[in-house]
């Protein structure tokens, strides 16, 4: 079995096609071990980068958002007996769904139960689903913040939708279908950024004051002479789905007190002019992170500003900007109650020594926060600097060099 071609790699990975070429063989063998020989397709979705919008998307705000060069990928092949099975790489067991079974799988963690999710919300929407083959691996780091679990729904939703639709489903109903997997069988209270980057590819503006708009942006960390640099702190945030369903939980609840369903429906005003009685309602947590809502919005729309006005420079200072509102604000930096580890904040203060020390950059903790990830936006002339010193802190094998790529989720065919 071969492999898609170098011209199809290349438009997808660029100067990386070799490696990814190389990656795609190794999964191409991994599939003929575990279903014998075949004729598979591949498939590719990205993991994600969150620019600025840091827990805007689940109370109907906006986020300036991008795919990167980390990603998923599966070699895929429909089957007649409406079974998925999928063997992920690192894991003993195979993902097993019956599609006509599927109310016999019970709902709580595992990758087997996001499958089944998935498959029951493309029905529910009216797409069709069945059964494949498939082997995957991927790159994204899990637990971590650049969406490990959204890329792999995407990756999922990529191949049903190719197999079974006619390539017809709109990324939005990607992302709505992720999205149901993870409130309704997980009971994660996620929004739609993650999924919606990791589908859509290049840089994005995503609206979910009415549904889901997006827009692709002209813009990108390497015109500016910058690289995307990813830290992982160590800790991943696989056991903290309580804090992190905290954020929208509690933004909600403001949302509820002011009369209204989503904050997006109300205003920063309205949070001010009624202040003592939310403080008293709901808390100052819960108020404080209503108050990063409104001003996180802001500060998206100030960088759509500034790149359609030619200074997207600008938006390096506005990342900063967005990721101190994140830890003063939103306060998803640390684990309440657990001063003794606290790797986010440790990373972004040697982060901050760092940037202070060469006088550019742009730094910010990264997705959901609590734990994971940060990301800094180096200059190109100071990235092995800042790799060098960073890895003298969390290893070399947690400092990770990414970029912005132009695709999301898609199919890469076959040789």
């Amino acid at each position: 079995m071969g492999i898609p071609s170098q011209d199809v790699l290349s438009k997808v990975y660029g100067d990386d096609a070799p490696r990814a070429a190389e990656r795609l063989s190794a999964l191409a063998a991994r599939y003929d071990e575990a279903f014998g020989a075949g004729d598979p397709e591949f498939f590719t979705a990205s993991g994600r980068t969150e620019i600025i919008g840091n827990h805007t998307d689940h109370n109907g705000g906006k986020i300036l958002c991008a795919s990167i060069t980390m990603d998923s990928v599966a070699a895929a092949q429909r089957t007649d007996d409406g079974v998925v099975t999928i063997w992920s790489e690192g894991y003993p067991e195979a993902i097993v769904v019956d599609t006509n079974n599927i109310d016999k799988i019970a709902h709580g963690g595992g990758s087997t139960t996001l499958v089944a999710g998935m498959l029951e919300a493309a029905v529910k929407r009216g797409f069709k689903v069945g059964g494949f083959n498939a082997v995957a691996s991927s790159e994204v780091i899990p637990s971590a913040g650049v969406s490990s679990s959204a890329s792999f729904e995407m990756l999922v939703c990529e191949i049903v939708n190719h197999l079974y639709n006619d390539d017809a489903i709109e990324r939005a109903d990607y992302a709505r279908i992720g999205q149901y997997a993870e409130n309704v069988w997980w009971d994660k209270a996620s929004g739609l950024m993650d999924q919606m980057a990791c589908a859509v590819g290049g840089t994005i503006l995503l609206d979910f004051s009415d549904g889901v708009k997006y827009e692709k942006v002209d813009f990108g960390f390497d015109e500016l002479g910058h690289d995307l640099v990813i830290v992982n702190t160590g800790k991943g945030h696989a056991d903290l789905s309580a804090e992190y369903s905290s954020v929208p939980n509690e933004m909600h609840d403001v949302a509820a007190a002011l009369g209204v369903k989503n904050l997006c429906d109300s205003s920063e005003e309205a949070v001010l002019a009624d202040l003592a009685a939310l403080r008293e309602k709901c808390g100052d947590r819960a108020v404080l992170r209503a108050l990063h809502y409104f001003e996180e919005v802001k500060r998206v729309e100030a960088a759509e500003a500034a790149i359609n006005a030619g200074d997207k420079a600008k938006v390096l200072d506005i990342i900063t900007a967005s990721g101190r509102s994140s830890w003063e604000w939103l306060q998803n930096a640390v684990v309440p109650g657990m001063p003794e580890e606290e790797p986010i904040p440790m990373a972004l203060a040697l982060t901050e020594l760092y940037l202070r020390r060469i006088g550019g950059g742009a730094f910010r903790l990264h997705g959901g926060g609590f734990a994971g990830v940060i990301m800094c936006v180096i200059p190109k002339a100071e990235t092995a600097g800042y790799v060098d010193y960073m890895a003298g802190y969390f290893g070399r094998e947690n400092v990770y060099l990414t970029n912005i790529r132009q695709t999301g989720a898609a199919c890469l065919g076959k040789a």
